[in-house]
Formats: C-alpha cells, structure tokens, sequence
C-alpha cells in the first residue's frame, strides 16, 4: 500500500462505545497518526457526528462494519475496542492480514487459556482464537515497556488491574510486603460498564448512592491482577478484590491493603515507589502531604500513587487513582502504539487532566 502521507494509517474497530470515542478523541491530536478507519456494529452505515456530536467537523470518515480486508487496505495498525470473545475474532482477522493490533478487550491478557473459559467461557464456549494467545504482550508499559516495543499484538489491560497493580507492583518487588492476604478495594465510574444501557449504569439507580458489585472473588479481573502479582514476585498470589460503582461518569480510586514483611522500615515504602516510578513518564508519586484523587487525573494518562503505613493495625496501604478510559483503557493503549512504532511514549497524551 503506497501513501504520500508520512502518517501512520490507523484503524479503530469497536469505534462507537467509551473506549473507541476516547480513541478518536486522542488520536485526532497525535501528530503521527491518521484515521483511516472506523468501524463498529449496530452504528454501521451511521455518521460519527450521529454517535458522538463531539466530533461534528472534526472527523468526517463513516462508520463502516467491520472487513478486515478493506481495513488492511487502508490502515497499517488496528485498535480493537470490542466486548471479550467479540474482540478475538477480529483480531485474529487482522493479524492474518498482517497489522499491528491492540486489543482493549480481555481476550489476550491472560496467558492461559484454562483460565480464561473458567472466568470468561459461557455455556462451555472455548477461547475464540487460542493460537495468538502465545504472541500477545500484556500492556503496562511500566512493567513490559521492552515487550510492547517488540510486539505485533498488545493485550491493554483492564482499568481495574491498572490501578491496583500500579499502587501495589513497588511495594512486592522491594520486598517489603507480603504478597499474601492482599485486598484490592476500588471504586470506579459508572463508563466503565460500557454504552450500551442497563440498569446498572441507569443513573436513577447508581445516583446517590455507592455499591459494591460481583465481591468475594467472582469479578473477572481478578485473574488479571494476580497473573501480573504472581510473574512480578515468582510466588502464588489470591487476592480478595471488592469493585464499587459510584456515581461519577469517570476514575478510578483504588486502595490496596498488604501486610509489611519482617524488618520493614515505613520510610521504605516512600522511597520504594520513588525509585520505582522515578523515570515513568505518566506516574507521579505524592508525599506524605497529599492522597490521589480522581478529580486530578481525569481526563489524561496520568496516575497519582500514595503510600501509608498503618503502624497500629499492622497494614499497609497503597492507592492509586486514574482515569479508567484512559489510562485504564485507551490511552494506555495509545502509550502501548507509541512504544511500538519506536515514537516518544509520550506523544499524543501530554494532556493535562480537566479540572474542574
């Protein structure tokens, strides 16, 4: 395929949910990608400025279904926004075609696919394309940025995981809390159960109120969080993680409580995150005279990390805050494409967070 533009020819194919719109909204102000393609299900044949009046003159490209064929033919790399199972499908498409793929669903970040069916198989229904499992890399570029940067196929991963593996990853590779007995405890906006309606996400019924929802060990990141726990320190990990809605449309705040090993000094902790995130372009480490707070990274890829020490109870906790469409989601994602193509990791998202 020959252009004369420089421009990185870029596909999205899921472009009508939360995640795809926060997708366009980033990659309209990168200054090395052009939208080739956007693609989605039921708003096929449908204008963009239909779905999303926010980009009336701004994007004028149709809202095409999906064929992998037409899409190799315009674009050179794909995101895929797209529900679990939905999203396989597609991507082993357009791997065969020959694109790089991100893929924001959860069919590609666990590595086994066991584990997988058990959490995400319905009716005994089986991983839709198991062969590319090998060859996807997880997508936290700050604990695999080496791997994304060799990578033709990136599993981004969930919002959740995000924010607790960053708050905790520090703390277990500097031995200085146990990876046993964690307990994850987080709370999100209401996006991040998606687009399409349900009572859950109604506002009458998340409005006012705060709730916790799939607890005790059946939400589906839960897997996610301890594979990545478990390759960080080389030991088991089970995790009790308890999600809550709360009444915003985006963030997320989540606080994970650990258990200090032997000998550690609370000051360590500090510097433990310091260290570890000292040259990471989105992370910022707050002192001692400051918390995360949603409102202060909504909106860009930053992440807000804190750390205290419980000395009466005992307990450890560590707290991060991010946007869950971004950093949780697509603008992690975007981080993973600028790694890939050799780009400044932080081309496209300098944005700073909207406040108020």
């Amino acid at each position: 395929m020959s252009r004369s533009t420089s421009l990185l020819p870029t596909a999205i194919v899921g472009a009508s949910g939360y995640t795809g719109a926060e997708l366009l909204r980033l990659l309209l102000l990168h200054p090395r990608i052009e939208i080739a393609s956007i693609s989605a299900g039921r708003a096929a044949g449908s204008s963009l400025a239909e779905v999303y009046p926010q980009f009336r003159d701004r994007l004028s490209l149709p809202i095409d279904a999906f064929d992998a064929e037409a899409i190799a033919a315009k674009a050179e790399v794909a995101f895929v926004a797209l529900p679990h199972a939905q999203s396989a499908m597609v991507v082993d498409k357009l791997r065969e075609q020959g694109l790089q793929v991100i893929d924001l669903s959860a069919d590609f970040r666990l590595r086994d696919v066991a584990v997988y069916d058990e959490w995400y198989g319905a009716d005994d229904a089986t991983h839709p394309a198991p062969h590319r499992m090998p060859e996807a890399v997880y997508g936290l570029p700050e604990l695999y940025r080496d791997d994304i940067a060799k990578a033709s196929l990136v599993a981004a991963p969930g919002c959740y995981p995000t924010s607790a593996i960053l708050a905790i990853a520090p703390l277990l590779k500097a031995g200085l809390v146990s990876p046993k007995r964690l307990v994850v405890d987080a709370k999100s906006g209401v996006s991040g159960a998606g687009r399409n309606p349900s009572r859950v996400a109604h506002f009458p019924e998340v409005g006012e109120g705060v709730r916790a929802y799939k607890v005790a060990g059946t939400h589906r990141h839960t897997p996610e969080m301890e594979q990545e726990l478990e390759a960080l320190t080389g030991t088991a990990v089970r995790l009790t993680f308890t999600p809550h809605l709360v009444p915003m449309s985006r963030g997320i705040l989540s606080c994970v409580y650990s258990e200090p090993l032997p000998g550690m000094d609370a000051a360590a902790l500090q510097t433990a995150l310091e260290d570890f995130y000292r040259d990471e372009p989105f992370v910022s480490v707050l002192g001692q005279d400051a918390l995360p707070d949603t409102s202060f990274v909504r909106g860009s890829n930053r992440v807000h990390v804190a750390v205290r020490y419980d000395a009466r109870a005992e307990r450890v906790v560590s707290i991060a805050a991010i946007d869950n469409l971004c950093k949780g989601s697509s603008g992690q994602a975007l981080q993973c494409l600028n790694l890939m193509r050799g780009w400044d990791e932080d081309l496209g998202l300098q944005a700073v967070a909207a406040f108020p």
